[in-house]
C-alpha cells in the first residue's frame, strides 16, 4: 500500500475507457469516427458483444491504427471492472494492451510526435498500470505509471488545445496535488515529479466534460468522483450522476454514485428509488451488477428504513448488507460491514432486545474500525442505545 499514492497520480494520467483524443490525424471519416463514439456508448453500457462488433469493424478498416485495438483492450478492462474477483480475464488483457504499444512503438520509430502514438501508448502503459495496482503488483504498477506520464504530458505540449488530451493532463494536475494530502508518505517521492494544481485540474476535467468528444464522459466520471471524495461538492457530483446515469442507465457505477450523492445531500427518498433499483438489477443478475453493489444498495435502504422508524425492514436490509459482505470482504472487514452491524445492535435495542444487541456491538467491536463505529459499540454497551 506504501506505493498507493504515487501509482494513483501517475497511472491515472491514462483516465478511462473514453480517453482518446481528437485531431485529424486519428481517424479523419467522419462516419468512422461516429462509428467509434457509439461503440465507446457500448463499452459503457456494458453492452460487450455490440461493442465488440463496432471496434471488429474499426480494427478491420483500419488495422494499423491503434484506435479500434485500443478500445477492444477497454471492452475487456470493462469486463474485469464488472467482477474485478475474477482475474481470468487479466493476461488476455495484458496481452492486448501490449499489442497496442508495439503498433505504438512502430509509429513512434518513423515520427517521434506522433501524438496518436503517444497517447495510445500512455494509455495503455497506465491501464496496465492500473490493473497491476489494483492485483497489489506495486512495484510494476509504479513502473508503468511513471513510463506512461511522459507520454502523456509530451502529447499535451504538442497539441495543449485538445481538450481530449486535456482529460489526462487534468487527472494528473488534480491528483498529483490531492494525492500527496491524502497519502503523507507521497510528499517526499512527489519532488521528482511535475508539481500539481488542483483548482486548474478541475479547470481542465470542466473542460474535457464539456467539449472533448470521446472522452466526455471519462472527463465527467472523474469530476463525479473528485467532486464527491475530496471537494465535497455534493451538488456537483450529484448533477454529473443523474447525467452520466440518465446517459448509460446500464452502468452500476453511475448508478450507484446517483444514489451515493443523493444520500450525501438528504435526498433519502431519491436515494432509496436508486438503490432499490440497484437491488432490482443484482437480482435479476444483470451485467455488471454484483455483490458489492447489492451490499451498498442493502445497506442503503437500511439506513431509509431506519431513519422513517421501519426497524422490521431496516434489520433485513441490514442483514443482507452484513451477509453479502462476509461473503466478499477481506480478513480486515469493510466500512459497510461495520456500520451494518452497529445499525443492527441499534435496532435490537431500540426494540429492547438488549443481549441481541449486546451481541452485535461486540461483533462491531471485532471488525474494521470505521468513522465512529468502535466509539460507538463502547458507548453502546454501556449505555443502550436510544433515539434523541
Amino acid at each position: 500500500m506504501r506505493l498507493f499514492g504515487l501509482v494513483m497520480v501517475c497511472a491515472l494520467v491514462s483516465a478511462g475507457p473514453a480517453a482518446v483524443p481528437l485531431n485529424a490525424q486519428w481517424i479523419d471519416d467522419p462516419a468512422l469516427s461516429a462509428t467509434i463514439q457509439k461503440g465507446i456508448d457500448h463499452i459503457y453500457n456494458l453492452e460487450f458483444s455490440d461493442a465488440e462488433k463496432v471496434f471488429a469493424d474499426v480494427v478491420r478498416s483500419r488495422p494499423e491504427h491503434p484506435t479500434g485495438h485500443f478500445f477492444q483492450a477497454m471492452i475487456q478492462w470493462v469486463r474485469i471492472l464488472s467482477d474485478f474477483n475474477v482475474e481470468s480475464h487479466d493476461d488476455r488483457f495484458i496481452q492486448m494492451l501490449d499489442r497496442v504499444i508495439e503498433m505504438c512503438d512502430r509509429r513512434l520509430e518513423k515520427n517521434p510526435r506522433d501524438i496518436v502514438a503517444l497517447f495510445f501508448k500512455g494509455g495503455s502503459i497506465g491501464f496496465r498500470g492500473r490493473l497491476r495496482a489494483n492485483r497489489g503488483s506495486w512495484l510494476l504498477a509504479a513502473k508503468d505509471g511513471i513510463s506512461a506520464l511522459p507520454l502523456v504530458r509530451k502529447a499535451y505540449e504538442i497539441e495543449p488545445g485538445n481538450h481530449d488530451v486535456l482529460l489526462g493532463i487534468g487527472i494528473y494536475n488534480y491528483y498529483a496535488a490531492v494525492i500527496p494530502d491524502a497519502y503523507p508518505f507521497v510528499k517526499p517521492v512527489m519532488i521528482f515529479f511535475p508539481t500539481g494544481d488542483r483548482s486548474k485540474g478541475i479547470e481542465q476535467l470542466e473542460l474535457a466534460s464539456r467539449n472533448a468528444r470521446y472522452a466526455r464522459a471519462e472527463a465527467s466520471y472523474f469530476l463525479m468522483q473528485n467532486h464527491y471524495l475530496y471537494e465535497k461538492n455534493y451538488i456537483r457530483a450529484y448533477e454529473l450522476a443523474r447525467m452520466l446515469h440518465e446517459r448509460y442507465a446500464k452502468n452500476p457505477i453511475f448508478h450507484r454514485y446517483l444514489g451515493r450523492t443523493s444520500v450525501s445531500l438528504g435526498m433519502w427518498p431519491e436515494a432509496e428509488r436508486v438503490f432499490g433499483e440497484v437491488a432490482a438489477c443484482v437480482q435479476r443478475h444483470q451485467t455488471g451488477y454484483g455483490e458489492h453493489d447489492g451490499r451498498e444498495a442493502h445497506y442503503y435502504l437500511g439506513r431509509a428504513a431506519f431513519l422513517r422508524g421501519d426497524l422490521p425492514t431496516a434489520r433485513n436490509h441490514y442483514l443482507s448488507s452484513v451477509d453479502l459482505s462476509a461473503r466478499i470482504d477481506s480478513r480486515e472487514g469493510s466500512g459497510f460491514a461495520s456500520l451494518a452491524t452497529l445499525a443492527l445492535g441499534m435496532i435490537h435495542d431500540l426494540q429492547q432486545e438488549r443481549a441481541e444487541a449486546v451481541k452485535y456491538y461486540r461483533k462491531v467491536l471485532n471488525l474494521k474500525k470505521y468513522q465512529n463505529s468502535h466509539v460507538d459499540a463502547r458507548r453502546y454497551l454501556v449505555t443502550p442505545y436510544a433515539r434523541n
